[in-house]
């Protein structure tokens, strides 16, 4: 299976923190992710600008370097190329997977957001797909249209691409997500520990090492059966 951390730096600090302080954080999280065993990061921190990204990207990968641990960067497939970043998240409107290959070196993954059957089925090219929002989930509005488990069992029955799910995964969640026959999960919230007393989360300091376990788990068992 393959388990994809996403970032949100401004999510493992209090409101109010500087960015220093969340981007010191995600960096902590990130040696966390590697020593977990965590698959892919995903960099979507969209509120930078392509320098600050690159830079951001270029001390992920260096952190990671050694490691299976390969990151990924959100849709900014021109900071992902200069960066020598692993590979492209795309968005779903986003440009063509074929576009991205051809400039992209052998090796660079590419993948794509879907929302449907139909998405996924113009999505036949990519390494992988991501398919949610599969929950309720706070990176998502209210009014956000959900996926569910039963729609994600069938884009999962519609494509060849592995398909990791996405939005609301949580530990507790990782058996019946994984019955779907989806390839593995992507998340945020997974990886963060509760908010202390303080407001602060705990600079992703959590035990990343037993979340991925968890998580494996839960798709061996389903391979294997009862």
């Amino acid at each position: 299976m393959t388990i994809c951390l996403v970032t949100d730096r401004r999510r493992l600090v209090a409101a109010g923190a500087g960015d220093l302080d969340a981007r010191s954080c995600l960096l902590a999280q990130a040696r966390f992710a590697a020593e977990g065993g965590v698959d892919l990061i995903q960099v979507r921190e969209r509120d930078l600008e392509a320098a600050a990204l690159a830079a951001l990207v270029s001390d992920l990968l260096a952190i990671t370097r050694g490691t299976p641990t390969r990151i990924i960067v959100n849709d900014r497939l021109d900071v992902a190329l200069a960066a020598g970043a692993d590979g492209v998240h795309l968005r779903a409107d986003s440009i063509a997977i074929a576009a991205a290959r051809r400039l992209a070196p052998a090796g660079f993954l590419i993948g794509r957001s879907v929302h449907s059957v139909e998405e996924a089925a113009q999505s036949g090219d990519a390494d992988y797909v991501v398919a949610g929002t599969v929950f309720p989930t706070p990176s998502k509005d209210a009014s956000h249209r959900l996926l569910g488990i039963d729609g994600l069992r069938r884009l999962v029955a519609s494509t060849p691409v592995p398909v990791l799910a996405i939005g609301g995964v949580t530990a507790e969640r990782c058996d019946v997500v994984a019955a779907t026959g989806v390839a593995g999960v992507a998340a945020i919230g997974l990886f963060m520990g509760a908010l202390g007393e303080s407001g602060a989360r705990p600079c992703g300091a959590i035990d990343l090492r037993a979340v991925v376990a968890r998580a494996r788990r839960a798709f061996d068992s389903v391979k294997t059966g009862p």
